[in-house]
């Protein structure tokens, strides 16, 4: 059974948000991603023109499989 919590990213306290070198100067269609595996055990990402609201997490695998899949 799969637990979905929402959290915002002012749930995960210390998180260094990183966004693509490719997103250019356009804010309009970026998303931010945050290692937090050393206190959640997964990969966050949000949105940038909202950081303060939703964050998806990813397992690790997951995440990989994610940019896998969007690179091809």
């Amino acid at each position: 059974m799969t637990t979905n919590i929402v959290l915002s990213a002012s749930d995960i306290p210390g998180a260094v948000w990183r966004k693509s070198s490719f997103s250019g100067g356009s804010e309009s269609q970026c998303v931010e991603c945050a290692d937090v595996r050393v206190t959640q055990e997964r990969i966050a990402v949000r949105d940038s023109k909202n950081p303060h609201g939703p964050v998806l997490m990813f397992r690790p695998a997951s995440f990989a499989a994610l940019i896998d899949s969007v690179r091809a």
